[in-house]
């Protein structure tokens, strides 16, 4: 079963993945994908670099994912030249992973920007963690230390609760305290093992 997880930056979709792997499902991250594909002496690194300047490059020559940030979340033509740049190797790499997965495994993609994307399609179920827009910029400022000016513009790129929402099979309620997200994925993954038989 292919099961897309997203959720807006600062929703807890992190928390519910963890959670998830440790009840037996196979976590595929694009996070961790997207970094694999720019590591140093990657194509995609060079792709990145020959697109944005030397400038998005630490002293160490890996990408400054910080400084790349601050480029691309302000400029949304920024933001398309990445993303055309990337999501094409983070799909390839995210297929990899999948097709090593063992079979009758839950396989949860989590996708960070699978609604911005268009992906819903391509998975069996999907699954929002939802949290509201103040919680979500509470967490990034006080608990990431994200000055309040780029939080909002992170916030601001990315799809909105509503898009989101629309597309879910299933919600996961992120706004409470961490027993009740507990108590939550519990649920969600006795309902994937049943949708899985």
């Amino acid at each position: 079963m292919k099961v897309g997880l997203t959720g807006g930056i600062g929703a807890g979709k992190s928390e519910v993945s963890r959670r998830l792997a440790n009840l037996g499902a196979v976590v595929i991250d694009a996070d961790v994908a997207a970094r694999q594909v720019v590591a140093p002496g990657t194509p995609g690194l060079a792709r990145i670099v020959a697109a944005f300047g030397s400038v998005v490059l630490g002293q160490d020559g890996a990408l400054d994912r910080g400084r790349l940030g601050e480029i691309v979340f302000a400029d949304p033509e920024m933001l398309g030249k990445l993303n055309a740049i990337l999501h094409p190797l983070i799909s390839e790499r995210m297929l990899q992973l999948e097709h090593a997965a063992p079979a009758n495994s839950v396989v949860v993609h989590d996708v960070p920007l699978l609604t911005e994307n268009g992906l819903a399609g391509g998975y069996d179920i999907v699954v929002v963690v939802d949290a509201p827009p103040e919680v979500q910029l509470d967490r990034l400022t006080r608990l990431r230390g994200m000055p309040a000016g780029q939080a909002r513009a992170r916030l601001a790129a990315q799809a909105s609760r509503d898009q989101r929402l629309a597309i879910a099979d299933i919600v996961v309620d992120n706004s409470g305290p961490l027993a009740e997200l507990d108590r939550q994925v519990t649920d969600l993954w006795t309902e994937l093992l049943r949708r899985l038989r």
